[in-house]
């Protein structure tokens, strides 16, 4: 079974971080979950791509539980610099910040029940036993969670009319353009930065001289973040912030930013 392991290490990753929203602890719970494989007897285990699957999400289901009042952590988003098409097809796949945000408010078995059916197409009769409740029960959880992250800000698909937009937000940010940035932002935006939250287009726009620091000091490079368009920023030489932008009806509809040192220099390669 730990061939077997091997063999789905980075599927049982991606359930790991999309349960956790933690690249370090996603690595984490794959070490505890090996080492229960290996001691485990698994002679009579019938489907081992879902029991491994299980095992981790177990894992996963402790430590989301034993968290406690822990001071917001923005979550990791793969970050992809790559200039790739193929690549890039590839990060597209990935969860984006704005639905990483949304899971991390989520309780932990309603975040289990959703990851692990919705993106992972688990039964509800295997979920149900991780978190002791019915199979209907695990259904009524999954349900409330899908609620929550579909009314999230849905991104466009168009990657291109994505980065056009981005683009027309820097453009006005290096300005000092407040009429061109409120052109830009939907008039429900959510602009996010640690445990800081601004709502509105006015009000988000009013921060524009912040845009127009990271505009006009920093080395931009536009990255994907979580399959989304973004951009990295340096000051100095020395890696500064990411900011990754949910693009709904052609207008910016979250701002999420990045600014931790230690979390940035993991994802940034």
């Amino acid at each position: 079974m730990i061939a077997q392991f091997e063999q789905e290490r980075t599927r049982l990753r991606a359930v790991a971080h999309r349960m956790l929203g933690s690249f370090a602890e996603a690595d984490d719970a794959l070490q505890e979950a090996w080492l229960k494989v290996e001691r485990a007897d698994t002679s009579d285990v019938e489907n081992p791509q879902g029991w491994l699957t299980t095992v981790v999400a177990r894992v996963c289901l402790n430590m989301l539980r034993d968290r406690r009042d822990h001071a917001f952590e923005m979550p990791d988003p793969v970050i992809d610099t790559s200039e790739e098409p193929e690549q890039q097809a590839v990060a597209k796949d990935e969860v984006g910040l704005a639905m990483l945000v949304v899971l991390d408010t989520l309780k932990p078995d309603e975040r289990l029940a959703f990851v692990l059916h919705d993106m992972f197409a688990v039964p509800f009769d295997d979920i149900a036993p991780l978190i002791e409740k019915t199979p209907t029960a695990t259904r009524q959880l999954a349900s409330r969670a899908r609620k929550r992250v579909q009314d999230r800000p849905q991104p466009n698909v168009d990657l291109p009319k994505q980065r056009e937009v981005v683009s027309a937000f820097l453009k006005a940010s290096r300005e000092g353009d407040l009429e061109g940035l409120v052109s830009v932002l939907h008039p429900d935006v959510i602009l996010k930065a640690g445990a800081l939250e601004v709502i509105g287009g006015r009000t988000v726009a009013g921060r524009a001289s912040l845009f127009r620091q990271y505009a006009t000091m920093a080395e931009i490079r536009e990255v994907l973040i979580g399959g989304e368009a973004g951009f990295v920023t340096w000051v100095d030489g020395v890696l500064f912030s990411a900011m990754a932008f949910t693009v709904r009806d052609d207008k910016i509809a979250a701002i999420h930013v990045i600014q931790d040192k230690q979390q940035l220099a993991a994802l940034v390669p």
